[in-house]
């Protein structure tokens, strides 16, 4: 099928045509950049949405032990790497396809126009020998007119008597004459019209078919150009959606990894303050003016009480009541008050051994340091490890560097791991005497309560002192209308302070016999054991030990990794059979345990 043939007559309209090709063309390229802009945008308000919503710094150390937390922020970072694969799609489109397009609209116009001067070119060889046509045909119709007057103009002479001979004669020969011209005439009008017919055969079966079919092809190359562009954009689209599919599926999982449970004991594990239960509130009876304490068993009454310190009048006592503060309401009253104190406390390590904080939250907090310590003896130990073998190649090959150079980092090195054990050890005898010796305020109050409804030891005391001892052991207790306000912060403080000056110190006795068991076993095995696990590696390949201090390996083997590599090439592992020594770190796949609590 050819426009040569079928649109013979039609240049116009082809011309016409290719012209709106082109304007297609660049009309698809408007519909790209707006598209890649839609892209750009898109992708620049989820990474903008998933900025507003990272968490703030306050954010992430209050809730980076739940589940729905991080989870959802892990939601965030999927939601951020989607983003960026519209910012790929809008990115390639305008790289790949939107030049190509340009190309192929700057080649398009190029070649159009070649083509209709071309043709233009061959429409006017063909015009202009319909021009010399027409002149020859209008000189053969003068010619002929002229011809056929000078023939009558004889007849009528030669019929006319009155006309002499030689006249007649004249007549006759401007009649041959005139007829030669219009014979002239004749033949060059007949060699026109072939040379005219001929060039119109070639204009319609040659030379414009050829025109024709140069347009074609452009048409149809372009036509074939935004085809395979349209499936461009498609593939473009087609090849993200599977790291897109990723993300949804990291979305997913992340919603698959928010657990009730865990969160439900992530907030025992964060607010538990591991005080006892408060007793049972004793009776008060106020007719005799005795008290039974119902918690006791066998119902032995306890020692008076102050009257001074316990007889509340009934204006106070109605004061109390309407704050809410007084009786077995104030146990569930001030329970918001002392979450918020232990988490004030959390935040806030005003003593080093954390004793203003709620037994279990101090035990945490001091395994949380002493954890921290064992971290940092490890990466120094491990700087020690690479300075000592940094020195072995200086002691080695003197040409590298000077060993006696490396001598005070060592020995500094060595100071700060000291210092770091020494730390540590402290921190330990702090837990063991918190394990061995109960905390005090567990005995008396409920968390930090100010509103705990335990009786004091102070006001024991005073109920002691205020009478004679036989009086104390043969009369009932006696109590006042109102329950004794329980012990201030401030009074609870002095009175732990006073028990914790009256205490022997543990460790100065130790210290002064000279004999440290726990420290001593503690610094044993850390010393034993050389280096703490810090994760699991897996051999890749099989390796034979042909060094000093480097261990064989099979395939497949799996080991623990006691030493990350310090940039010399070499993993210090450890087998199950307790060997240990180094491995080409290219040779292992590792894991780290650290790489879990991220």
């Amino acid at each position: 099928m050819s426009w040569g043939i079928e649109l013979w007559d039609q240049y116009d309209t082809i011309a016409t045509h290719t012209q709106k090709g082109i304007d297609f063309c660049e009309r698809f390229t408007h519909f790209l950049k707006d598209r890649c802009s839609i892209e750009l945008k898109y992708a620049s308000e989820l990474k903008k949405l998933v900025k507003n919503y990272q968490p703030k710094k306050k954010e992430e150390e209050d809730y980076q032990q739940y589940t729905w937390a991080i989870k959802f922020w892990d939601m965030l970072k999927e939601l951020h790497d989607l983003a960026g694969q519209h910012e790929v799609i809008a990115e390639n489109t305008q790289s790949q396809v939107l030049k190509d397009l340009q190309s192929l609209i700057t080649e398009t116009k190029q070649q159009r126009k070649k083509d209709l001067q071309e043709g233009a070119k061959v429409q006017d060889h063909l015009k202009s020998s319909y021009s010399q046509l027409d002149k020859s045909r209008s000189k053969y119709e003068r010619a002929f007119k002229m011809a056929e007057k000078a023939t009558d103009d004889y007849r009528k002479a030669d019929a006319d008597i009155n006309l002499s001979r030689a006249e007649v004669e004249k007549t006759r020969n401007q009649m041959m004459i005139k007829n030669n011209q219009c014979d002239e005439c004749k033949n060059e009008y007949a060699a026109q019209l072939q040379q005219t017919n001929q060039h119109q055969r070639d204009h319609y079966t040659q030379q414009m078919p050829a025109v024709f079919q140069q347009m074609q092809g452009m048409e149809e190359n372009r036509i074939n150009k935004i085809k395979s562009m349209v499936k461009q954009v498609a593939d473009i689209e087609r090849s993200v959606i599977p790291i897109i599919n990723t993300c949804i599926d990291g979305m997913v999982k992340a919603s698959d990894g928010i657990s009730a449970e865990e969160d439900s004991r992530a907030v025992i594990d964060k607010y538990k303050s591991g005080f006892p239960i408060p007793n049972d509130i004793p009776f008060e009876d106020l007719s005799n003016a005795s008290v039974i304490d119902t918690s006791n068993a066998n119902g032995t009454p306890k020692s008076s009480l102050d009257s001074r310190k316990g007889t509340v009048s009934d204006k106070k006592r109605n004061k109390k009541d309407k704050k809410g503060g007084g009786g077995l309401f104030g146990i569930f009253t001030s329970s918001k008050a002392t979450i918020n104190k232990i988490i004030g406390l959390l935040g806030e390590e005003s003593k080093e051994d954390f004793s203003d904080l709620p037994p279990n939250q101090q035990r945490k907090a001091l395994n949380r340091k002493i954890d921290e310590f064992k971290k940092e003896i490890a990466r120094e130990t491990a700087e020690r490890e690479g300075m000592l073998k940094m020195k072995d190649v200086y002691v080695n090959n003197p040409a590298l560097g000077d060993p006696n150079a490396l001598e005070k980092k060592i020995e500094e090195n060595a100071q700060k791991i000291d210092s770091l054990q020494a730390e540590m050890r402290k921190y330990q005898g702090y837990l063991t005497n918190m394990d061995v010796k109960p905390s005090p305020a567990g005995h008396r109050r409920n968390s930090l309560s100010d509103d705990s409804i335990s009786q004091s030891s102070t006001n024991m005391e005073i109920s002691q002192t205020s009478g004679p001892p036989q009086t104390m052991h043969n009369e009932p207790e006696v109590y006042t209308e109102e329950w004794p306000e329980p012990p201030s912060d401030e009074e609870f403080e002095e009175e732990r302070a006073v028990e914790l000056r009256e205490k022997p110190d543990k460790k100065a006795i130790d210290d002064e016999d000279g004999d440290h068991p726990e420290f001593d076993q503690t610094e044993g095995d850390f010393d034993d054991e050389g280096f703490p696990v810090i994760g699991t590696c897996r051999a890749l390949y099989p390796y034979e030990a042909g060094n000093e201090g480097s261990v064989a390996m099979t395939e497949g083997e799996e080991m623990f990794v006691l030493e990350q590599d310090q940039g010399d090439g070499w993993t210090r592992v450890r087998k199950h059979d307790n060997s240990e020594g180094f491995v080409p770190t290219s040779y292992i796949q590792c894991h780290f345990y650290d790489q879990d609590e991220v």
